[in-house]
């Protein structure tokens, strides 16, 4: 039995356009493979008419949608996870992820998600597509997340970052100086045309991606950056860092093997950043329209501990050389801004 009933008029700047792309583009809730099934089993229809998914639109159709239960949030056990909650109000959540929690389940991660959690705090949220989630943290990426807990809510929020308008900034710990002050990477990225559980800059099947950085702090071997997302592409700061030859600290699928100067480094030293079981990349502050009351809104949340200890632990260690005495032990290994030299080693990725 279906949940509830939609209707749209397809508006006439939709003209030509197929109609299974119409409706995902009117409701960006539900992704274009569900829709697809729903057309195919009958539960769209226009003008009263059941339809295949090519059909072209005129404008002025009337579209009918069934909405049917979420399969996938129906099957998903409610478990009760500790959720750092930090607004709750009836429309939406913010939470502060921790390390080591995934937040949809997938092959291989099927319970002890941020779903699961989401299910046993709102069980309502059972009824709304992915359980109300409308944007993700990779697994070892903390910080802050949005969390839609009506479909109202749910459909703006998407719209929104569908429009780019969240305002989201994280911080990362990178190896390599990176000498330029502020920049831009805007590369396109997809699947990696060789590895394809990785993501990699790709021109030629990639989509539009863009992250603005800042140097925060500078040191002998790292640098602390401020980066603002302005797409939201899968692993985005990852591979922009990987692929500007700065890669984050601890990263085991986008880090850099070779071309550390370990021979520069204490053995605690080595053995800290080397070992560091995460990337380190925290998301800081959220920004965003409320979706109900249209109020501006921002959240900003600490570092989280690990950062934090490595941070000063970088810091330290860089107080132990001037500035000068840092460029002479590493002068082989720094960043321009847009490409990273170490004149002894070819440069090499994790393949995990």
């Amino acid at each position: 039995m279906a949940l509830n009933k939609k209707k749209f008029i397809v508006p006439n700047t939709y003209v030509g356009k197929r109609a299974d792309l119409v409706i995902h583009d009117l409701m960006p809730e539900y992704s274009r493979a569900k829709i697809q099934s729903w057309i195919k089993k009958g539960f769209i229809r226009i003008d009263s008419e059941i339809f295949t998914t090519k059909r072209k639109m005129i404008g002025g159709e009337l579209i009918d949608i069934d909405i049917q239960p979420e399969e996938q949030a129906s099957q998903f056990i409610p478990e009760d996870i500790a959720l750092d909650i930090i607004y709750d109000d009836d429309d939406i959540i913010i939470i502060n992820k921790p390390a080591n929690l995934v937040v949809h389940p997938a092959a291989g991660n099927w319970s002890g998600t941020l779903l699961n959690g989401i299910l046993y705090h709102l069980p309502k949220n059972s009824e709304l597509s992915r359980a109300g989630i409308v944007h993700r943290l990779d697994k070892n990426t903390t910080g802050l997340m949005v969390v839609a807990k009506n479909e109202i809510a749910q459909f703006d929020l998407i719209k929104q970052l569908q429009s780019k308008s969240v305002y989201r900034e994280y911080r990362a710990i990178v190896w390599g100086q990176v000498m330029v002050k502020s920049g831009v990477i805007d590369k396109p990225i997809g699947r990696h045309p060789h590895n394809r559980i990785k993501m990699a800059v790709n021109n030629i099947n990639g989509k539009e991606a863009v992250t603005h950085y800042e140097v925060l702090e500078r040191f002998g071997i790292h640098t602390y950056l401020k980066c603002i997302l302005k797409t939201g592409r899968t692993h985005q700061i990852r591979v922009h860092m990987q692929d500007n030859k700065c890669p984050i600290v601890g990263d085991p699928t986008y880090g850099l093997k070779k071309i550390i100067p370990t021979r520069s480094m204490t053995e605690n030293f080595k053995n800290e950043t080397l070992k560091f079981e995460r990337q380190a990349l925290h998301a800081k502050v959220l920004g965003l329209i409320h979706p109900v009351t249209k109020k501006s809104l921002k959240w900003e949340v600490d570092l989280p501990g690990d950062m934090k200890n490595l941070l000063e632990l970088i810091r330290r260690e860089s107080e132990h050389d001037s500035l000068e005495e840092g460029f002479k032990i590493n002068k082989d290994f720094y960043v321009s801004g847009d490409q990273a030299y170490d004149d002894n080693e070819d440069l090499e990725f994790d393949d995990e």
